[in-house]
């Protein structure tokens, strides 16, 4: 996983076309130059087989890897949990994706997903920055569906860490 370059932001999101994942992900997209200018390189991982997954990511500007077996999950300690859905923290977030995920397709510019989606919709978001050297030097394990580092979350820590190799 390390680039031999730039910090990886390794993302672990839930399923394809999950719409609180993809309404995360358009905020990265959005911010994606800003990103890379930081030195960071995007990776998001969904436990989802390659073929419910591509219809949803082909326009995402970063490496998107299909995990349906979980075996990355299992390596960083990536959990599901009913309480995914159910945090009363991120009950404003989910209905939130659920609309604007609905006038995505309805527009047409957005795929419905999967009814059963593989590896389940309990999935936990987590979030990854590790070092060129594979070090992880920040980590976040979401405690419900919306809960992982924002944009802004990231750039910090980005600076921080590039703060820190440089007085190393």
């Amino acid at each position: 996983m390390p680039d031999p370059e730039h910090l990886v932001h390794l993302q672990f999101r839930r399923f394809a076309g999950c719409p609180i994942c993809h309404l995360h992900l358009r905020s990265v997209v959005l911010r994606n130059a800003e990103i890379e200018a930081a030195g960071v390189r995007e990776v998001v991982v969904f436990h989802s087989p390659v073929e419910e997954l591509r219809p949803h990511v082909e326009d995402l500007p970063f490496p998107v890897v299909a995990d349906p077996a979980k075996r990355l999950y299992a390596e960083f300690g990536v959990e599901s949990s009913y309480r995914s859905l159910l945090s009363p923290r991120g009950l404003p977030r989910v209905l939130r994706a659920i609309g604007v995920g609905g006038l995505e397709m309805l527009r047409g510019r957005a795929r419905p997903p999967v009814l059963l989606p593989g590896g389940g919709r309990f999935g936990l978001p987590a979030d990854f920055l590790i070092t060129p050297g594979g070090r992880v030097v920040a980590r976040k394990y979401g405690e419900h569906a919306d809960d992982q580092w924002t944009v802004d979350q990231l750039l910090v820590l980005a600076g921080d860490v590039r703060g820190v190799s440089a007085h190393e």
